[in-house]
Formats: C-alpha cells, sequence, structure tokens
C-alpha cells in the first residue's frame, strides 16, 4: 500500500496557480466518469440543489447552504438552515443539533441529532497553558478568539491555527474539529475561508456551528500530507493530546474533513483512528496519506465529481467501499445512481447522495457524486468551483446559488 502510494505521488505533474486567493492544483489523471444506475439495495438517493430540500428515505434535507471558493479551495459552508446550530445539551455535554442527518436506507443506521452524554477530556475546569501566536498567511484573519500554536511532534516543529468557541466555557464538553488543507494550502487557508470568508472558514463548518465547536487547521510539512512514516498521525495525535489537557472537549466528538490531499489525510484517520475520530469527510480525496489498517468501522462521508481529473472517482471508489465493508453496510449489485454527464448542469439534480443500507449501528457510509470537478464546492447548475456566489459582495440565493456540501457535512456530524 505505502509502495504504490509512493509511486502515485512520484507520479504527480502539477500545474499551480493562484486564482481568487486561493491555491489551484491540477495532478493525477481521473479515467472515469459517467452516470450509474440506481440502485435500492445502496440505500436512500438524495439529489439536493440550493435554495430547495431533498429528501431521503429517512427523511433529510440537503438544506440550503452558502460556500467558499474552492478548486484545491477551502471547503465552504453557509447559513445555518436546516443543518441546526450545536448546541450545549448542559450537564450532559454538547450535541450537535438539526435535524438529524440522512438516515441510511434499508435497516442502516441513522442519527437523531447527536449523543446526548458528553465524554469529558482532563483540560475540562482548568486554565489553558497554550500560547497563541499569529497565523501566518492572515490577513484575512480567522474568526474568534484563538491564533497559532507550535509543538514539538516527531523531533520537529509542527504548527496549526486553532479557534475556540464563542464565550469558551471551560466546565462544558465541545466538539473537536479538524480540517486539513489541499496540496499546497495553509493552515491559513483553512482557518480565514480565503476571499469567502466566514463563509467558507474551516470548510464552512465553523459558521453552521455558530462558533459552538473547537476548531483546527493544521500545517504540512512541505506542499501536503505524505504522512511518511505516519508523521502526520502522530502530529494529529500530539495536537490531540495538547488541546483535550488544555481545553474542556467532548471526547466523543472527534471529527475530521479535508480537500484533496486534506481528504487523504481524511481517509488515513478513518483507517489507523477510528477508535479516536468520530467520523469523517472527504472532499475529492485521494488515498494519499496512506492506510495501515482501515477495518474498524467509523462514520464516512465521501464526495467524488464527474469532471475530476486531479482525484478522480476511479480513486474514490476503492476507498468508499472500503468503508462500506469495514462498516458492514450491504453491498449493492451495481453502482449507486450518479447525476448525468454534463452538459447540462442540473438544478436540480447536480449531485445525488447516497445513504448505504444495513451497515452497523451508528457507522453510515454516505456517498456524494457532483458534475463538477476538484473542487470542494461544488455548485449544482454551474461547473463553478470557487463558490463564486459566497464572495462579497455576492450572497447566496435562489438566484446566485451556492455549494450544498458544508450543510450536508454538517447534518452527517449532526446526526452521529
Amino acid at each position: 500500500m505505502r509502495g504504490s502510494r509512493i509511486a502515485l505521488l512520484s507520479g504527480l505533474v502539477v500545474a499551480s496557480c493562484l486564482v481568487k486567493g486561493m491555491d489551484v492544483d491540477s495532478s493525477l489523471d481521473d479515467g472515469s466518469g459517467g452516470s450509474g444506475a440506481s440502485n435500492p439495495q445502496a440505500g436512500s438517493t438524495t439529489s439536493g440543489s440550493p435554495g430547495s430540500s431533498a429528501s431521503s428515505a429517512g427523511g433529510a434535507s440537503s438544506g440550503t447552504t452558502e460556500a467558499g471558493a474552492g478548486n484545491e479551495s477551502s471547503g465552504d459552508s453557509g447559513s445555518a438552515g436546516n443543518g441546526g446550530a450545536m448546541s450545549s445539551s448542559g450537564s450532559g455535554g454538547s450535541a450537535m443539533a438539526g435535524n438529524g442527518g440522512s438516515q441510511v436506507g434499508g435497516g442502516g443506521s441513522g442519527g437523531s441529532g447527536g449523543s446526548s452524554t458528553a465524554e469529558p477530556s482532563e483540560g475540562c475546569d482548568k486554565s489553558s497553558q497554550v500560547t497563541f501566536e499569529s497565523i501566518p498567511g492572515e490577513p484575512p484573519n480567522g474568526f474568534g478568539e484563538g491564533g497559532y500554536v507550535t509543538i514539538m511532534s516527531g523531533g520537529v516543529d509542527r504548527s496549526f491555527a486553532l479557534r475556540l468557541p464563542d464565550d469558551y466555557d471551560p466546565s462544558h464538553p465541545y466538539p473537536l474539529i479538524f480540517g486539513f488543507h489541499w496540496r499546497g494550502g495553509t493552515s491559513a487557508n483553512v482557518d480565514s475561508g480565503g476571499s469567502t470568508g466566514y463563509e467558507g472558514a474551516h470548510f464552512g463548518l465553523q459558521k453552521l456551528s455558530n462558533n459552538g465547536a473547537i476548531f483546527v487547521a493544521p500545517t504540512a510539512l512541505g506542499l501536503g500530507w505524505d504522512n511518511t512514516d505516519g508523521q502526520d498521525l502522530q502530529f494529529v495525535d500530539d495536537m490531540v493530546a495538547l488541546i483535550e489537557e488544555n481545553y474542556c472537549v467532548d471526547k466523543k466528538r472527534l471529527f475530521a474533513n479535508g480537500f484533496s490531499w486534506g481528504g487523504g489525510m481524511s481517509h488515513a484517520i478513518a483507517c489507523d483512528r477510528a477508535n479516536v475520530f468520530r467520523g469523517v469527510a472527504i472532499y475529492n480525496g485521494a488515498e494519499l496519506s496512506g492506510c495501515e489498517d482501515g477495518t474498524d468501522p467509523i462514520p464516512y462521508w465521501i464526495m467524488a465529481g464527474l469532471e475530476d481529473t486531479t482525484t478522480g472517482l476511479n480513486m474514490a471508489v476503492p476507498m468508499r467501499d472500503r468503508f462500506v465493508a469495514s462498516n458492514g453496510c450491504t453491498v449493492p449489485a451495481e453502482e449507486p445512481e450518479r447525476p448525468p454527464p454534463p452538459q447540462p448542469y442540473l438544478n436540480p439534480g447536480g449531485h445525488v447522495c447516497t445513504d448505504y443500507s444495513g451497515c452497523s449501528s451508528g457507522f453510515p457510509v454516505r456517498w456524494c457524486v457532483h458534475q463538477s470537478g476538484h473542487t470542494s464546492t461544488p455548485v449544482d447548475g454551474t461547473n463553478d468551483g470557487f463558490n463564486s456566489c459566497a464572495i462579497e459582495p455576492s450572497t447566496c440565493s435562489a438566484l446566485c446559488p451556492c455549494s450544498w456540501v458544508p450543510q450536508d457535512v454538517w447534518e452527517f456530524f449532526s446526526s452521529l
């Protein structure tokens, strides 16, 4: 596995440029596309669109989302909409509220608004000893109290941006959400949202949380998350340990999400830290950061694009299938439904999400395919990969739709 990953990375042909304040990375090849047949065994499917609610068999809604900019850019977000805000459950700990996310069809597990009992970390009811520095690359600045933290990990200095919830309460356990940047990206890109600002900060989840979680945007060594000899997973372990020792974290509510190479890192966490993290979301990623295990179940959300020639469907499908198996989901006889190849770009119908059936209780798999290319923020009805309607002075509306992705991921995490 490690050798094949190194061979893949050594074969990258990269053309990088700066677009709308975000790094664009075109590398790898995609030999896939086309539309698959609908298959009810795969569970419920959702074909949603910004500005409208599209229900699955479990009664979930795609919701209205407002997102940021990004081909190899930050993922993005918008108004709380149907996903709701992260709420406190008082002495019982924190829970992500909302409409419960999507329910897996055919007997699989869904969610009902998050866990009711928190597992407080050792940092609860303590004063933090963490010192914040200015985040390199900002302004534009991130949102809320926080800053840049440098620690020793694996014998080298490693750094990350950290944002605390509004009115942080050291007696209240909060969810902890990691956002991993793309190839050539930075923690500042994820933390600030780039050209989309608060709409896209931390892949859009910070705004959807109503600043109700602890957010972390780590910095890779070099261009991306090679995870050589497990160094990036060690970095994750060290960040988790430091944050849990200094802040009040709900140890049952750790999540990871990332775009492109950052999606690969989130996948590695799913493979090798399923006993620590509660769920992951992968935006047009590939298995670029390794997967030493991958047999333990973990809630798994993954997206791929029909026109993605960087990390295409041919790379995403094996990642998905690994956790369809690990989570005990029913393997359908045919590939789940996909949107038709463009053009035209459809709205509604520009993306199709499938919730696999038969999954072990509490371990859903959600698979989304969109018509666009290599982006964390596909927008139905267009090939705009930069979520342009979320960039001021524009605003998301029915006439200027934004990405559906942040809301969908927020609902998925909220259901766990």
